[in-house]
């Protein structure tokens, strides 16, 4: 049986690779170890809490005590606990560097005194490359980081490739791009807008919108993060991403037309500091494994759509803690 320790489990994207991971594995065990912070939810979970195969662990990264009991108990590492909202790391970056610098140092020791570690995989972002007006980026573009939260997972990168060479620690990097789908936090933009306009409330475009971003519906990035473990190199760096580029602007009409809205529910707002142009990643490194994306953003986008018009019973409590524009 392969034994799985997943961080941040209780998030977006680590809470759908469980379920995913469960459901696609019937061989697997899954410690799921979560702080529970704001964005921590175990009602992403609930499908899966009776599964004997699934246990929940309430915890933080950086305890080191904790992580090497945990550690001792699995032979694969998927760690994606990290904070990663941007707006809040530019008002405040200590959560960000403690989470997402010092946790995945005391992870990589853990693993390090495990000689029966099979695979670390490292879930970073495309953020850590910055911004660029044409063009894409490779695994081994320079990184250029614009907020707080890109640069603590660009040093938790280098921790990791740091760790592969003078440890020999069997880890991989995929750095992924937007993610969207259900259970996702609604301060991020697509559930932000998504839920505003259920309220009946307007949504907020930063600058003109004509900042473009690279969209994967999280289903097709869980199928690229166990494909990894069964594919990828220790080592090596992987782009996940889903050939899929749009505007701000182009989302928010495309929002606008599936929920029966116009274009008076825009509100324009103060560009945020910083704010990075253009993401696109090269992933031709995945695909030239084997990976396929399935190309349905427009399919996904109203499934998204659909599953948060059912979902209210989950995020409308959420919507009062959610982060604000200053």
């Amino acid at each position: 049986m392969s034994r799985f320790l997943v961080t941040g489990g209780a998030g977006f994207i680590g809470s759908n690779f469980i379920r995913h991971l469960l459901a696609k594995d019937p061989d697997c065990f899954v410690i799921n170890l979560d702080k529970l912070t704001y964005a921590g939810n175990l009602a992403n979970l609930e499908s899966v809490s009776q599964n004997p195969r699934y246990q929940f662990v309430r915890g933080d990264v950086c305890d080191t005590s904790l992580v090497r009991r945990l550690m001792g108990q699995v032979d694969w590492v998927v760690h994606f606990a990290s904070e990663t909202h941007v707006d809040r790391s530019i008002d405040s970056a200590e959560d960000f560097i403690e989470t997402n610098i010092r946790g995945t140092q005391v992870l990589l020791d853990a693993a390090r005194e495990q000689c029966h570690i099979h695979r670390f995989i490292h879930f970073s972002t495309d953020e850590v490359y910055g911004s660029t007006v044409s063009g894409e980026f490779s695994e081994t573009s320079r990184f250029n980081p614009s907020s707080p939260y890109a640069a603590s997972k660009a040093a938790g990168d280098l921790l990791v490739q740091a760790y592969v060479k003078t440890h020999r620690t069997p880890a991989i990097i995929l750095r992924g791009c937007n993610n969207f789908g259900p259970y996702q936090y609604p301060e991020k933009v697509i559930p932000l807008f998504i839920t505003n306009l259920i309220e009946n409330k307007k949504i907020p475009v930063y600058g003109n919108g004509e900042n473009s971003r690279e969209w994967m519906y999280v289903e097709e990035t869980c199928r690229a993060i166990l494909f990894v473990c069964d594919k990828g190199q220790i080592g090596q760096v992987y782009n996940v991403g889903s050939g899929d580029e749009i505007r701000n602007i182009d989302l928010a009409r495309k929002l606008l037309s599936l929920l029966k809205k116009d274009e008076t529910s825009i509100a324009f707002v103060k560009d945020r500091l910083g704010h990075d142009w253009r993401y696109k990643l090269n992933s031709n490194k995945l695909r030239n494994l084997g990976f396929e994306v399935s190309g349905k953003f427009d399919v996904h986008l109203r499934e998204t759509v659909d599953w948060y018009l059912a979902q209210k019973s989950w995020w409308g409590s959420l919507k009062k803690d959610v982060y604000t524009i200053k």
